[in-house]
Formats: structure tokens, sequence, C-alpha cells
């Protein structure tokens, strides 16, 4: 089982803007933003609609940011953990 580090809080990363270099904050999982019930959604199922082709195989976790600065926003792809259970 994988597991986002962003989504279940275990790690922080910081990225900086493409366009003016400040600090972009994260704003979650991309496809929690496509309607008002895809955060309650199956997130393997999500993954087959997330933009990204490889993210379910690739174990990528597709992350929104957004600079307060010059409001730019980015997707950026997190890797996912492995677990055991």
């Amino acid at each position: 089982m994988y597991l986002c580090p962003l989504c279940n809080g275990l790690e922080q990363h910081s990225f900086t803007c493409s366009k003016c270099d400040s600090q972009i904050d994260d704003q979650g999982k991309m496809t929690d933003y496509f309607d008002d019930y895809s955060a309650y959604m199956d997130i393997a199922s999500m993954k087959l609609l997330d933009g990204d082709r490889e993210s379910k195989m690739n174990h990528h976790c597709l992350h929104y940011f957004y600079c307060k600065e010059c409001n730019v926003e980015e997707v950026k792809a997190i890797n996912e953990e492995e677990i055991f259970q």
C-alpha cells in the first residue's frame, strides 16, 4: 500500500514559484477540486481522472500549489511512500 506523505501529514515539502521564486503553498490533492464530492471518492479511482496517465502506476499524488505573491498555480507530482501492513 502507498500513501502520499503530504496528504497524510508525514512530511512537508517546500517549493518555489516558477515565476517569482517565492514559496508556494500546498492546497491539497488536485482531484479534490473536481467537484463537491471528489474529495470523498476512492483515491485509486480518482487517479484515473487526474490528467496524468501514469500517476497510479508510478505512485504519484498530484498536488495543487498556489503562489500568493503572483497568483501562479502549479501542479506537482509527489512521490507516494510504500507502507507495510
